[in-house]
């Protein structure tokens, strides 16, 4: 479990002496050299082997707290849970989700609809039960989903260096990100007009109905 709990510009925002052990960092980069490679969780565990279930992480400008135990992951998610509620804000989930707007990722505390929330999901459950043909942009979709998990669920090295808004454009991950959000919304759009003229027409083929009687 890795926690964010700053962006480091310039100084130093939080005390060495408050921070949990953790290995050297470097310049810049901090400890993102010790995390390379498509398996990163790995190089996490082999950190956390030498200096402990609760240590921390220069990532770039982020700084972090990796929770590796049970005891700790306790502390964190019932003992002191209000206080790590929050998700970190990165690009995938800010262009995905509205500006973090929603449900899942919205910082804790911030005002949110819950009816209209809570509305949408059921109306999206019982339009799927009622109305469970395939769409013609299912494939289309289970991409754009795929895609978007890959994107919010890995290392970005735009979301550790915020203070470098170009790297988003240069990685080509904004446009992209950009890209999948104008699609899903198209195709959710058409999914909610063509149920819109399904009852309409199940409610003109009723009227008929009750006129013959």
């Amino acid at each position: 479990m890795v926690l964010k709990i700053g962006k480091i510009r310039g100084k130093t925002k939080y005390s060495a002496s408050n921070l949990p052990p953790g290995p050297w960092k470097l310049p810049v980069i901090g400890n993102l050299h010790q995390l390379a490679g498509s398996l990163p969780h790995h190089g996490i565990r082999d950190l956390a082997k030498k200096y402990g279930p609760f240590m921390h992480l220069k990532l770039g400008e982020v700084s972090a707290v990796v929770v590796s135990s049970a005891e700790f992951a306790k502390e964190v998610m019932k003992t002191h849970d209000l206080i790590f509620a929050s998700r970190p804000h990165v690009l995938a989930t800010r262009i995905l989700s509205y500006d973090s707007t929603n449900l899942a990722f919205a910082p804790y505390g911030s005002p949110i609809n819950l009816t209209q929330e809570i509305y949408s999901s059921t109306f999206t459950i019982t339009s799927r039960a009622a109305f469970g043909k395939k769409n013609r942009d299912q494939e289309k979709f289970i991409y754009i989903v795929k895609e978007a998990a890959k994107a919010a669920s890995g290392f970005a090295l735009a979301d550790v260096f915020p203070s470098v808004s170009l790297l988003h454009l240069l990685s080509g991950m904004r446009p992209k990100l950009e890209r999948l959000h104008k699609e899903a919304d198209r195709i959710m759009g058409n999914i909610i007009k063509e149920h819109q003229r399904d009852m309409v027409t199940q409610k003109v083929a009723r009227v008929k109905q009750r006129k013959t009687w």
